[in-house]
């Protein structure tokens, strides 16, 4: 399947699923946005998940990875999904008192390749993020992956996001948010912090 005819899959199942919403938003990067992406919507059927977790997976071809990791809470499913199509292990990353970190027994090993796979990325603050606590630990990220790209190719990131689709939605810092002006209401739908 072409980069096209997959990025016009996901958003139709997007829209199909209810996965799309609009409104009024406050993305877990802080901003603001009339669009909220939910892909939980879509990973809740495993045969999507295992669907999309693969043709993430697809941008990695060859045996330089060892390792998956994901940033909780979003992106858990999809990079289970694909750790599971690369024959890889995956462990995720969590906040605690507002610090990324790995938890829960798991490790990185020294060198070990990372790709890091998330479900949205908008500013790339996760991503970044993750791959903080991975090269602390020793590890070396060599992938970065998302469902979703909305960053309008206005982030700079070590390494290219390979998305499954790339979309541009408006963001506004608070202060200068337009719903906000208009008093519209504000919806907090984002894991961070939470």
């Amino acid at each position: 399947m072409t980069q096209e005819m997959m990025q016009d899959k996901v958003l139709n199942l997007m829209s199909e699923l209810g996965a799309l919403h609009e409104g009024h938003f406050l993305l877990s990067s802080g901003l603001h946005s009339d669009k909220y992406f939910q892909c939980a919507r879509i990973l809740q059927f495993p045969e999507l998940a295992r669907e999309l977790g693969a043709a993430m997976a697809g941008f990695f071809p060859g045996a330089g990875y060892d390792l998956v990791v994901s940033p909780a809470l979003g992106g858990i499913l999809i990079g289970h999904e694909v750790a599971r199509a690369l024959g890889r292990r995956f462990v995720f990353t969590e906040r605690k008192d507002g610090r990324m970190m790995i938890r829960r027994g798991f490790e990185i090993a020294e060198g070990e390749k990372v790709v890091i796979a998330e479900d949205v990325v908008t500013r790339g603050t996760s991503l970044l993020e993750v791959a903080s606590v991975v090269e602390a630990a020793g590890g070396k990220v060599v992938g970065l992956t998302s469902i979703i790209d909305r960053t309008s190719g206005e982030v700079e990131l070590p390494l290219p996001l390979q998305s499954l689709a790339r979309v541009s939605v408006r963001t506004w810092a608070a202060e200068a948010c337009p719903l906000c002006q208009a008093g519209k209401e504000l919806v907090k739908p984002g894991s961070r912090g939470n």
